[in-house]
């Protein structure tokens, strides 16, 4: 847009923003056209053009009704506008769709929460087909709400897909129902088995392959429990008809049809592969050395291709419902595509997404770092078509949001999680309170399995609002832990530190990460960063967007940064605190005897 000369129209670049009907194009039709425009642009781009102009965004807003004459053609910037792409966001706790435009704002959203299910102490489980049913719902919702913006699917460019990574799934691959219920990424049923096969040969040298430490955490462990332990997908592996994937690749499968698709759709992209520890983190292909120590025969069991995280072709096309036809193009697992979305695409950059669980993923390069300090080596990004995949060192978290959702579920310290920030500031601090929120042990960089949840310095004084601090400060404290260990790999000091997930909507838990770790956080406002890194994989495949560089302004307006306040010899106390709590946090899990019989 350009300014107005000083006659008062418009200088040559710029786009003539009055409108007028014309006997082929009824004005009812004009009106319409100028407000799917205005849906399409999003506000940062009615902020931009008011700066511009000198006006007020209001008055841009009042006219903004585009009517470009016969023969005008817009520019590629102006047609991105138009073009939009969905997001599936599916994660521990619900499914989302989005549809985000051009430059990166959503237009239109649906979220379902679903049932998880804790059928025995340390026992994590969902229901796949409820997984696939709450994705199609949301696809349903968004596009009903796209539709009254008066827009259809023949505007979304493509879709992509982001996910809850290691939890598992397994399928007969003949006729494409699940086998079990997915067992989901903090299940602990698997900490006996991992011990056994931390004595294996060749234990230590997985890491250096696979970039992830054994643990209950990756998929590799709960596949192997499986078929330990569940009849019907033994059977089914000997037959050489088990199918095992991700969420990812669960869902990928049946929007192609599953078993009834001409051709069924079995993939996997690096970032949700690099989850598993059955891929070589520098091949990103399986490695026969990984299937062989934890046991699986790759004759038996049918493994997701692995493909890059941007592809038109290679995730197929939805088989039916409100997106038929529409090309998958994208797929990341969750914390990469948060990176993604944040734009950190440089090394040095990182962010830390506050949902469930809390992760902070830090850009490392075209070059895998393997930890020496407790943290995983993984994917970040492949976005293949020439450009060489980008590694991220991570600290993975456990438990972030879950702690909010265990005081209101379990205990009834609120009706609504976004209460917990009001209660926590009830009181002027934790009142000496500790909690070790260790509900699957602890990960990194800890990773103390033996861990359970446990509460520290608690008197007659002790109110609801100083457990609920302590709840949002233990989050806090292990971000702070994390980003140590990742100074001491990179040999760099991070100078600042983007978030995003729900958690990270308190500005008080925000704040004391700030305290805490003596960074500025700095926040989005628009903080569905997660959904828009699939959005982005997605688009890139398929000519939204042609290169990163075009992504540089995407969401960064209306950001907002905690400065650290606190003094930094009362952070260093309470940091030693809470690691004195960490220490006495262990060993609550000893094997001695079944205690309820």
């Amino acid at each position: 847009m350009g300014d107005m000369g000083d006659g008062g129209e418009p200088s040559s670049w710029a786009v003539r923003i009055e409108e007028t009907a014309t006997p082929e194009q009824p004005q009812q039709q004009v009106e319409n056209d100028g407000a799917n425009t205005r849906a399409s642009l999003g506000a940062s781009t009615i902020r931009s053009m008011s700066g511009l102009h000198g006006a007020s965004a209001e008055h841009v807003e009042e006219h903004l009704h585009f009517h470009l004459p016969q023969g005008i053609t817009e520019t590629d910037e102006e047609l991105a506008h138009h073009w939009f792409v969905g997001s599936i966001d599916q994660g521990t706790t619900s499914s989302r769709f989005l549809i985000f435009n051009g430059e990166g704002d959503p237009v239109a959203s649906h979220q379902i929460e679903f049932e998880n299910l804790y059928p025995k102490s340390g026992w994590h489980e969902h229901e796949p087909l409820e997984l696939l049913a709450s994705v199609e719902q949301c696809i349903e919702g968004a596009m009903a709400k796209f539709a009254e913006l008066g827009y259809s699917k023949d505007n979304i460019r493509s879709i992509g897909i982001t996910n809850q990574r290691e939890t598992t799934v397994v399928w007969d691959s003949k006729t494409g129902d699940p086998l079990y219920n997915a067992i989901v990424w903090p299940d602990t049923r698997t900490k006996t088995l991992v011990r056994e096969l931390k004595t294996r040969d060749k234990a230590e040298t997985l890491k250096e392959l696979c970039g992830l430490p054994l643990s209950t955490y990756p998929s590799s462990v709960k596949l192997v429990w499986l078929l330990e332990n569940v009849d019907v997908v033994k059977q089914a592996y000997e037959e050489g008809r088990l199918a095992f994937g991700t969420v990812d690749s669960w869902l990928i499968y049946r929007l192609n049809g599953g078993a009834q698709a001409e051709t069924p759709i079995h993939v996997t992209d690096s970032t949700n592969a690099s989850r598993t520890m059955f891929m070589n983190l520098r091949t990103l292909q399986y490695d026969q050395e990984l299937l062989d120590f934890f046991g699986i025969d790759q004759a038996k069991i049918q493994l997701p291709k692995i493909v890059p995280s941007s592809d038109p072709e290679c995730f197929g096309k939805v088989a039916s419902g409100a997106l038929e036809g529409v090309s998958v193009a994208g797929c990341l697992g969750d914390q990469s595509s948060a990176l993604v979305g944040q734009c950190g695409f440089n090394p040095g950059q990182a962010k830390n997404t506050y949902g469930t669980g809390c992760f902070l993923l830090y850009n490392v390069g075209t070059v895998p770092v393997i930890s020496k300090y407790g943290l995983l080596a993984t994917v970040a990004y492949d976005f293949g078509h020439g450009r060489k995949p980008v590694y991220a060192l991570e600290g993975s978290i456990a438990v972030a949001g879950a702690g909010v959702k265990f005081l209101m579920n379990n205990l009834g310290f609120v009706d609504q999680s976004s209460k917990i920030t009001e209660l926590a500031e009830s009181v002027e601090d934790n009142g000496g309170v500790v909690f070790v929120t260790a509900f699957s042990g602890l990960f990194a960089p800890y990773w103390i399995d033996d861990a359970k949840g446990t509460l520290f310095g608690i008197t007659q004084h002790t109110s609801k609002g100083h457990i609920a601090r302590a709840t949002l400060e233990a989050t806090c404290y292990q971000t702070k832990a994390i980003l140590d260990a990742m100074e001491k790999d990179s040999n760099h000091k991070l100078e600042s530190l983007a978030v995003d997930g729900g958690l990270s909507n308190s500005d008080l838990c925000m704040q004391t990460q700030a305290d805490i770790s003596g960074l500025p956080v700095d926040r989005p406002a628009m903080r569905e960063t997660t959904a828009l890194g699939a959005a982005i994989a997605a688009g890139l495949a398929t000519g939204v967007w042609s290169e990163l560089d075009e992504l540089s302004k995407v969401n960064q307006n209306g950001r907002r940064v905690f400065t650290p306040n606190m003094d930094r010899k009362v952070a260093d106390r309470l940091f030693k605190k809470w690691n004195q709590a960490v220490e006495m946090s262990r060993g609550w899990v000893k094997e001695y005897g079944d205690i309820n019989t």
